[in-house]
């Protein structure tokens, strides 16, 4: 367990030591991580932090907005960048593919916030579990496996990168940060391009996002997973009404974990499985079919890609 205070102000003091004169543009995304890093570092430089919230068009339901409420004292900048990722992402199927062209899309979007501001130096919430599973060779994160190498900031601060998911949390408790963001579910940083298998379009994020906001409708508040969502998983055959459907098959996962490294799935009672079968099917006109993914981390990983 880490000892928050003491960790706290080791973090702001690293923070001021990295950081000296200079203005930092910091990844905002609402999520734990970068949250505890934006509460921290304004403690250690202030005024010459410059969050940035870049809406990739590949977020959650209603989460820009969210996001823009969330932290309306600090200094938000939101970038809206959907048009450059999906054109960006045009044609990439490969999972490990797309986590790069999505890293290097943020790390260039960050560059030219950073020239219009004047910063210098870049801020984001990487912790331990990203490292290795980018270093591992499981997945590339697209803050760590996913950057790429010639970037154009004199430094990258990552306060959190020795620490797991609940010490983060236990430190966004120190902290002071509302309960909504220290409890959230976490969200993968190339959002819901790694919640579909091939490649990423509209039509895709616009059925996974809408299938991702009914699982959390159904699940979260009645049995508080440590996450859960929805993937698409390719075309499939189907029945509506009288007519043949040829749509959509969605994943279902919800799973227990402690710190994201190893995950059991949760056994969820089989009406509230059925509930939400109904929902997704009835909802979202293209799905052909639900299924519910019980394989544990590992031998899966978390996320589909």
């Amino acid at each position: 367990m880490v000892n928050v205070e003491k960790f706290i102000d080791e973090a702001i003091q690293r923070i001021r030591d990295a950081a000296g004169e200079e203005k930092v543009v910091m990844a905002l995304s609402g999520g734990v991580d970068s949250s505890v890093c934006a509460g921290i570092a304004a403690r250690a430089i202030g005024d010459a932090l410059i969050p940035i919230y870049v809406d990739t068009g590949l977020m959650r339901k209603g989460e820009t907005e969210r996001i823009r409420s969330l932290f309306s004292d600090m200094n938000l900048r939101v970038v809206d960048a959907g048009d450059e990722f999906f054109e960006a992402l045009k044609g990439v199927t490969d999972p490990e593919e797309k986590r790069k062209v999505i890293g290097e899309k943020f790390i260039r979007i960050f560059e030219r916030e950073a020239k219009r501001t004047g910063a210098t130096m870049l801020l984001q919430g990487t912790i331990y579990p990203d490292r290795i599973e980018s270093e591992g060779g499981i997945k590339s994160h697209h803050n760590v496996g996913g950057m790429p190498l010639d970037i154009k900031f004199k430094d990258v601060i990552e306060p959190l990168a020795d620490l797991y998911k609940d010490e983060v949390r236990e430190v966004a408790g120190g902290l002071g940060l509302p309960a909504e963001i220290q409890h959230r579910m976490p969200f993968p940083g190339p959002g819901l391009a790694v919640r579909m298998l091939g490649e990423v379009t509209r039509e895709k994020v616009a059925i996974v996002r809408e299938a991702n906001a009914i699982v959390e409708e159904c699940l979260v508040e009645e049995f508080r997973p440590w996450q859960c969502f929805a993937a698409l998983l390719g075309l499939g055959t189907g029945v509506k009404g009288d007519v043949r459907l040829h749509g959509w098959i969605v994943a279902v996962r919800a799973i227990e974990s402690r710190d994201g490294m190893t995950a059991e799935p949760l056994l969820l009672p089989y009406d509230t499985l059925t509930r939400m079968v109904s929902r997704i099917t009835s909802e979202i006109p293209g799905v052909a079919r639900v299924v519910y993914d019980v394989t544990p981390k590992p031998p899966a990983t978390i996320e589909y890609e």
